[in-house]
């Protein structure tokens, strides 16, 4: 007799990421589906990381992450956003963005509760939610603007409540919180219980001179917050799975209890090696203009087709509406458009859990420009 496993996600099958990979590489199709730059990173960070190779940095970092990193961190948060965070309390480098994301979950959820997110919404959120024995309550962006409704946050705040989760610049839309968001999330959070996630790992790109409202800048919100970032998305070097987790000092506390049993440290040279990078500002501050251009040369080589291109302010990503094209649902669409025009995307569908389908596909736009040149001129081909 063999055991029985009772899955702890059942509903959870292959990702709509693998899906469309897979197809991309079947009909050898350009992938503007996964958010991954196909440029170099910084030669600089890379030559870094192989210093700290080979002087020797290839053992145990400390279990809160390499101190010199996490103080670099902090005179970054001072010099962007005035708050002094402290290095040794409040930071703890985690195994990528998604990591610290589910740990926070971790460290606050039990079952039973509820956690408010927004959809569409990144694809580890709600299995995070369910892992843990939790109820995600997932409350719809306005379409097309993506904008919060904050009367529904109102009204679907109750005794069980025990997180919101946001995200600025926002995956997959490009959605940039305003200060008025902030401070209205601030007003509705204010004499409650509720803990609150930030996934801010697309921090550094952000378009249009707008500013990026992090948690950080609002006091009263960062005190109940577990705030994420990711260095794979600052420096476009997503395969290292490097990132952070700022929280005050007694939330730290307790993150750090789940995070010593789970990962325990990170990856030591690339740690060493930010340390040093971190000190170059002008390397993370010329980030968002430079992938702002990106976006730009997207948004003008796909004038030549039918595809609708909705505002994007923020992340690697922009969407688009393709009614003027074809009536199928969006993942029937991003299929035909892998294997016929040759160009992968994701359906915007798969970031709601009931699949709700605007007719919606999500652009990369964080590639070099042939390969912007290339995937357009198969889209205007196909899309007229």
């Amino acid at each position: 007799m063999f055991p029985t496993l009772t899955s702890k996600l059942p509903n959870t099958g292959t990702s709509i990421f693998t899906t469309m990979s897979a197809l991309a590489i079947e009909h050898n199709a350009i992938n503007l589906g996964q958010g991954f730059p196909d440029f170099p990173m910084d030669e600089q960070l890379s030559a870094l990381a192989q210093q700290a190779i080979a002087k020797g940095h290839n053992q145990y970092a400390p279990m809160a992450g390499y101190l010199p990193l996490r103080e670099a961190i902090a005179e970054k948060i001072k010099l962007l956003y005035g708050e002094n965070i402290s290095a040794h309390d409040s930071i703890t480098i985690t195994p990528g963005g998604t990591n610290a994301i589910y740990n926070a979950f971790n460290t606050i959820l039990q079952p039973g509760d509820e956690v408010i997110l927004f959809e569409p919404a990144y694809d580890s959120y709600i299995p995070n939610i369910l892992v843990n024995g939790a109820i995600p309550i997932a409350i719809p962006l306005s379409f097309p603007s993506f904008s919060i409704d904050w009367e529904k946050v109102k009204s679907a705040i109750n005794k069980k409540t025990k997180a919101i989760i946001i995200n600025s610049p926002h995956n997959p839309t490009g959605k940039v919180l305003s200060d008025d968001d902030m401070l209205m999330l601030s007003s509705i959070l204010k004499d409650t219980e509720i803990f609150l996630i930030s996934d801010e790992v697309y921090e550094h790109l952000i378009f249009d001179e707008k500013k990026h409202n992090s948690v950080l800048k609002y006091p009263e919100l960062f005190e109940r917050s577990f705030v994420c970032f990711s260095f794979g998305k600052v420096y476009n070097c997503t395969g290292w799975k490097l990132g952070y987790c700022i929280a005050p000092p007694s939330l730290s506390a307790e993150f750090r209890k789940t995070h010593q049993f789970n990962s325990f440290c990170c990856f030591t040279p690339t740690q060493v090696a930010l340390a040093e990078h971190l000190k170059n500002v002008e390397a993370y501050q010329s980030i968002g203009p430079m992938m702002e251009k990106k976006r730009n040369f997207f948004i003008n080589s796909m004038k030549d087709n039918l595809f609708t291109l909705l505002p994007s302010h923020g992340s690697y990503f922009i969407c688009a509406t393709y009614e003027k094209i074809s009536n199928l649902p969006a993942k029937d669409f991003a299929i035909e458009l892998t294997q016929k025009a040759g160009v992968a995307t994701i359906p915007v569908s798969a970031f709601y859990k009931d699949g709700n389908d605007e007719n919606v596909l999500r652009f990369c736009f964080a590639k070099k420009e042939e390969t912007i040149i290339e995937a357009t001129r198969r889209l205007s081909s196909f899309a007229v």
